[in-house]
């Protein structure tokens, strides 16, 4: 036995980040045998997770884990770079000695996860494959912020280092990333190297290096260095301590207010306003182009050949503004206000400007910018003369993208057309295949006009595009709310639908309809790299088990993003973002009313909630044994940024508990408002009510500046008597920062870090239970914890 890895682990360790000492990674021990003894071992206890670092890639044989105490619902996950984990096993209740066989799994980072404490990790290698590293890359080299490398010869992958430490982790197609950090003007220099990965996950040695710097007392910029955004805003709005979680996206975002504004256009903002065109953007701010000649330019932090921006247009209009690349007129990006604009009631808002005021003033739109934009480039968004509206501008996407051809002829029909019947005709010529070879339908690039749901039944079928961006399925223009997307039943069980969008034609919310994936008791289904918008959800899953949502992009919805209910259990949901949702972005209901039981074992993960126009980032409606983690929610307009709740809304449903539902790992900014009739909303709501409220865990939380507060706790009354009490609910590592006074007709209502409602609405009591903080901070805040009732306990320790 030779441990290259070996560290005691002391009780109350945190080891969210933590790494364990290693040999370094440039010179990995050869593999040994699974019987020679573990690579790595580490003794100790946790709260939540452990994560280990071998030191370099390996192939491993197993892990074993020692899980002492109860049974937890625990899953072991794997990364190269110590930031994107996956899943190495399934979730569940687990205890005592588990040993996760890995069949030569490349892993370099171990984690352990949805556990109280851990007892001892112990890794060993594989005993044959793929030891043999790909070449280094050659020609590392910067042009300013950017670095580029050549080809690697046998190279899947390509890490990033920034002084050692490992910076990004990208395809094999790419070969040039942008450091969007900038050195102090202290004459600190940063020192590059890349590092090519193979398949089997073994790393190359260091390419050549490339530094850059800055000089004493001078600021970063030129060709030395880069320069950071104006007013030091950040380019993702994430606070760097919480920067691994949410969603790891294929595009990049930048904030108009990090951009340059030129010609006279404004900055807005902040406020929080609804309706208003900086209380609606992204980090309350926004850019506006009133005027012929003004322009926001944006400089692009990574390759990209397309471009999304969020804007808002006076109602009723239809137009275009013009798009700049490196001062070239490349693209004029069509725009219109049909699918924003709401007005009226704020439950309930419409298409008529005479029912009450806006809001939901926002849209998005993206063009192919048709050839390569490097890193580094300008590009600007200009009012023109031929620009006939108003704007706003709150931020760009930019994206390399590439079309995936069939992968494999023989074995993918292809439709005979883009309308939806030759659809329909591939989907039955896969199903009534009896030779075995077809496994599915590839749809090429192009725009398919669809007008209902296409049906997948019989047997399971793969449905393959060539990615969101080329294969296109669009509701017919001149209709509205039409019920478009996918259908299945059982016998389509194990389904795969990936890589395509769906652009519908909504403009208002109907409940029922309007549901890209709407299933019912299906099970073992994989829906992946889908782009949904101006839909009412991207999917409804009533008693639908094993399903795995993975790499979405969700926008501008009328209802929920995605909503599991009715006994839906032992789903994945993972690495999605959501933008602009009419209801809860990422939603779980144990309701019972479709069929199904108690719904459990279900697991969001690496999540990213923006701009949520009604309703939470996440809610959760009972259940047991779920788990929620490494989640980021940002700008609520009038809700809680979480949700955890049991209200049955009038349907039979499960409450929570016995066993846990659990939350780790949430960092939720610019979150709450106000909604139905006057209620504020903070960070996280816990609302105990119909069906019984127990067994919450949540630990290491970030809530910042949020709208009113930041953890609330309430009760719901019928009759003036409580229903049930908030129990056995522990929030551990939790800080709140920067609740203020909010300064309008709710003042009296915000700058609580933390509150026990004694002033709901009308009807309604004060808050009924007990909960307890563990590694509390509050720091920023008007008042820090609030409790005027006898009702209620908060308990600090």
């Amino acid at each position: 036995m030779r441990p290259v890895l070996a560290a005691s682990l002391a009780t109350g360790l945190l080891f969210a980040g933590w790494q364990a000492s290693a040999a370094p990674p440039a010179a990995p021990p050869a593999a040994q045998a699974p019987d020679e003894g573990p690579l790595a071992a580490q003794q100790g206890s946790s709260n939540g997770w452990t994560t280990a670092d071998l030191g370099a890639t390996r192939r491993l044989d197993r892990v074993e884990v020692r899980l002492p105490g109860t049974a937890w619902n625990v899953r072991l996950e794997g990364s190269a770079n110590g930031r994107d984990f996956s899943d190495l096993s399934d979730v569940k209740a687990r205890k005592g000695e588990v040993t996760f066989d890995l069949d030569g799994a490349a892993v370099r980072h171990l984690r352990v996860t949805g556990t109280k404490k851990v007892g001892a990790i112990a890794a060993y290698a594989a005993r044959s494959g793929d030891t043999t590293p790909p070449k280094a890359p050659t020609g590392a080299s910067l042009d300013g912020a950017t670095l580029s490398w050549d080809r690697a010869e046998g190279a899947t992958a390509y890490d990033v280092y920034a002084d050692g430490e490992l910076r990004a982790s990208l395809p094999a197609k790419t070969r040039h990333w942008r450091d969007t950090t900038a050195p102090a003007a202290d004459g600190r220099k940063v020192t590059y190297a890349v590092r090519a990965r193979d398949a089997a996950g073994n790393q190359s040695p260091d390419s050549d290096t490339a530094t850059r710097h800055a000089g004493v007392g001078q600021p970063a910029r030129g060709k030395a260095a880069f320069t950071p955004p104006r007013s030091g805003a950040s380019l993702a709005q994430r606070n760097p301590d919480q920067a691994a979680r949410g969603a790891t996206l294929p595009y990049t975002t930048v904030e108009a207010e990090a951009a340059e504004p030129g010609g006279g256009a404004q900055v807005v903002g902040p406020n929080r306003k609804i309706g208003d065109l900086a209380g609606e953007a992204s980090g309350r701010k926004a850019v506006t182009l009133e005027e012929t000649g003004q322009y926001v330019e944006f400089t692009t932090p990574v390759e990209t050949n397309t471009l999304v921006t969020r804007f808002s247009v006076p109602d009723g209009t239809n137009t275009t503004l013009n798009v700049y690349v490196d001062g070239e007129k490349t693209k004029a990006l069509d725009l219109t206000s049909k699918y924003a604009w709401l007005y009226g009631p704020e439950a309930s808002p419409g298409n008529d400007p005479g029912a009450g005021p806006p809001r939901h003033i926002y849209d998005e739109a993206h063009v192919n910018l048709g050839r390569r934009v490097p890193a580094g480039a300008k590009v600007r968004l200009q009012k023109d003369a031929d620009n006939s509206s108003a704007y706003a501008i709150d931020f760009a996407d930019f994206e390399q993208v590439e079309a995936a051809p069939n992968p494999d002829p023989a074995a993918f029909v292809e439709p005979s057309g883009t309308g939806h019947q030759a659809v329909q005709d591939a989907l039955d010529k896969a199903r009534m295949d009896t030779t075995g070879t077809i496994k599915g339908v590839y749809l090429p690039a192009g725009d398919y006009e669809t007008s209902s749901k296409f049906q997948v039944y019989g047997k399971p079928v793969k449905v393959i595009g060539a990615g969101p961006w080329f294969t296109r399925f669009h509701a017919p223009k001149g209709q509205e709310n039409t019920d478009i997307g996918f259908r299945a039943d059982q016998g389509a069980n194990g389904s795969v639908f990936s890589g395509f969008a769906y652009f519908g034609n909504y403009t208002s919310r109907i409940d029922g309809p309007g549901k890209v994936f709407d299933f019912r008791h299906v099970s073992g289904m994989t829906i992946e790299n889908i782009w949904a918008e101006h839909m009412v959800c991207l999917y409804w899953g009533a008693n639908t088990d094993r399903m795995t949502l993975r790499d979405n992009r969700i926008r501008n919805t009328f209802a929920d993003g995605l909503n599991m209910t009715n006994g839906s259990s032992d789903n994945l949901v993972t690495n999605t973002e959501t933008r602009a949702t009419g209801d809860d972005s990422f939603a779980l209901f144990s309701a019972t009313d479709g069929g199904g039981g108690d719904q459990t074992g279900n697991v969001y993960e690496k999540l990213t909630s923006r701009l949520t126009w009604r309703a939470a980032g996440l809610a959760v409606y009972g259940g047991q044994r779920n788990t929620f983690r490494d989640i980021h929610i940002a700008d609520t307009l009038v809700y809680s940024g979480v949700t955890v709740s049991s209200l049955d809304f009038g349907y039979p449903m499960n409450g929570f508990g016995p066993d846990p539902t659990q939350f780790s790992g949430l960092t939720i900014e610019r979150a709450g408002g106000h909604f139905w009739n006057g209620q504020t909303f903070p960070g996280i709501w816990m609302f105990s009510a119909s069906k019984p409220f127990r067994a919450i865990r949540v630990d290491d939380v970030s809530i910042t500046d949020p709208t009113y507060h930041g953890v609330m706790f309430q009760t719901n009354y019928v009759g003036g008597q409580p229903q049930n009490p908030v129990q056995d609910t522990v929030l551990s590592n939790v800080t709140i920062s920067g609740a203020q006074k909010s300064g309008d007709e709710y003042d009296h209502k915000s700058g609580f870090g933390i509150w026990a409602n004694e002033m709901p609405e009308a009807g309604q009591g004060p808050a009924v239970g007990e909960a307890t903080f563990r590694g509390l901070t509050l720091k920023d805040n008007a008042e820090d914890i609030r409790n005027t009732t006898s009702t209620f306990k908060i308990n600090v320790e």
